[in-house]
């Protein structure tokens, strides 16, 4: 009798984990082809507003990369992930020196790469834990293995949050500068690059002199790192594959 609860009970965790499996890689491939409106981290921020009494905002646009300016694109490269076009979504140095930090009980900075923090805005929810932080890894696999650096980085600029209820650079652009995302200069992308990390405390229109001296130093490094090019990126790994 309680060998057969045991086998009942263990059949049911491998169907749960097989379930997991199915749903998460098909639910990866879908989004490879279809905007993503609506992310974790959009509904926790409207369930907050709820609690606190106010109206939800949620400004947001979806724009195919090829109407988001070169200079937004290469300025949240420069920003965010200097090696975004050659890792396979991890950057392990980045890793080590976060490691490092939180070993010395500094602040963690920098330790995820575009691929990652997309994992993270469409998948999963905002607090760090190591439960997260595991899917998070998985998730990125996942992206890196189904979608193309090109899908990683039109979802990334389209879902991340760019203010208090601003979603993605085309609602950024809008909201600051009365533009669409495809006319925004390099000054421009570097500002909404700079407050990325915490957008709910930055404006790319009120800079703070810290901010002011980050995007000084965005914008010189945008025009040392490699230009972006996807095709470019496209056709590297098509000669790979056939070698």
């Amino acid at each position: 009798m309680r060998g057969n609860f045991w086998r009942k009970f263990w059949r049911f965790i491998r169907n749960i984990i097989i379930l997991f499996f199915v749903i998460s890689i098909g639910w990866t491939i879908v989004l490879r082809f279809v905007p993503v409106y609506v992310t974790p981290l959009m509904l926790i921020r409207s369930v907050e507003a709820i609690a606190d009494g106010e109206m939800p905002k949620n400004s947001k646009k979806w724009v195919p990369v090829e109407k988001i300016s070169p200079n937004m694109i290469q300025a949240v490269v420069a920003s965010e992930d200097n090696l975004f076009m050659e890792h396979n979504g991890f950057s392990f140095d980045d890793i080590k020196k976060a490691w490092k930090n939180n070993q010395k009980g500094r602040r963690i900075k920098g330790g995820s790469t575009i691929s990652q923090q997309t994992a993270k805005n469409v998948f999963l929810w905002n607090k760090r834990s190591y439960l997260r932080k595991g899917l998070e890894a998985y998730f990125t696999v996942l992206i890196e293995i189904f979608w193309s650096k090109e899908r990683i980085m039109e979802v990334y600029l389209n879902v991340i949050e760019t203010g208090d209820g601003i979603y993605g650079v085309e609602a950024a652009a809008l909201e600051y500068f009365g533009k669409s995302a495809s006319q925004l200069s390099k000054s421009q992308s570097a500002l909404i690059a700079v407050c990325l990390p915490n957008p709910r405390r930055f404006s790319p229109v009120r800079p703070s002199s810290y901010i002011q001296r980050r995007k000084g130093q965005i914008m010189g490094l945008m025009n040392k790192i490699p230009r972006v090019d996807f095709d470019k990126s496209d056709n590297s790994i098509k000669d790979k594959k056939r070698k």
